[in-house]
């Protein structure tokens, strides 16, 4: 679930698969239930459901969950969750923005400051990095979707902003299209992607780092741990950061 500003960035390796996967669902349930209680439960006519289910699709949620996660928010069952953002400062002064959906605001705020204390980073307060970002809408397709050509021209017919493509070099980064659209057009966008494209691996709200800051290698696997760490945590939803780390200090890190 973890947002990051290079594609390859997201590909180093994590264990205990099954128990990522696991947690995965039980966020991808929690954006769909709080989803449906904020509009009506409709994919159709309800935007940000629409994407949660989208996102579920992607990580091949079966459909019963889907289905339930929606009849909870019907049926008033469940927890109420609250939307609520961190932000704060990683190894080598990398900007971290943490999106969280909780139902207790104490817990989860322990939980995300012990995370930077213990990795080397600092938590700061609200708005201490986000100035340093733009809010923007995000549409995500692989690499299979089409060449850069084809994904641009899609892209700029639905009325995007911008592209980044990433054709990828193999099974470990199979490469992916990441299309830039401005808050208030991200689902009409990518309702005609959709046409021309297929349906989305994600369509999303995101942070866009204005300028990326560079990891070395000292920093480089701190920072990763961090972001783990937080990933690994039930209420954390996303994690999006400013960095960017170079090839060959990947590849180190194995």
């Amino acid at each position: 679930m973890a947002g990051h500003s290079k594609f390859k960035n997201i590909m180093h390796r994590k264990g205990a698969q099954d128990k990522k996967r696991a947690a995965s669902f039980s966020k991808l349930s929690r954006e769909i239930t709080v989803a449906a209680k904020m509009g009506m439960p409709d994919v159709d006519m309800n935007p940000r459901l629409r994407a949660a289910v989208i996102a579920a699709r992607a990580q091949s949620m079966p459909k019963d969950n889907i289905q339930r996660a929606i009849d909870k928010a019907s049926k008033g069952d469940g927890e109420n969750y609250e939307e609520v953002r961190y932000e704060g400062y990683g190894p080598g002064g990398v900007a971290l923005i943490v999106e969280a959906l909780t139902d207790n605001r104490n817990r989860t705020a322990t939980n995300v400051r012990t995370a930077f204390a213990k990795n080397g980073g600092n938590l700061g307060a609200s708005g201490a990095v986000s100035h340093g970002f733009e809010r923007l809408g995000l549409i995500e397709y692989p690499a299979s979707a089409g060449d850069e050509d084809k994904v641009l021209e899609a892209a700029i017919e639905a009325g995007a902003d911008d592209v980044e493509s990433d054709m990828g070099d193999g099974d470990e980064n199979p490469g992916s299209h990441h299309i830039w659209v401005a808050v208030d057009a991200l689902h009409g966008v990518a309702r005609e992607l959709e046409k021309a494209l297929g349906e989305a691996t994600a369509v999303k709200l995101a942070w866009r780092p204005s300028l990326k800051t560079e990891v070395d290698a000292d920093n480089a696997a701190t920072l990763l741990k961090l972001i783990d760490v937080l990933d690994d945590d039930d209420d954390v939803q996303t994690v999006w950061g400013n960095y960017e780390i170079p090839d060959d200090v990947m590849e180190k890190l194995g």
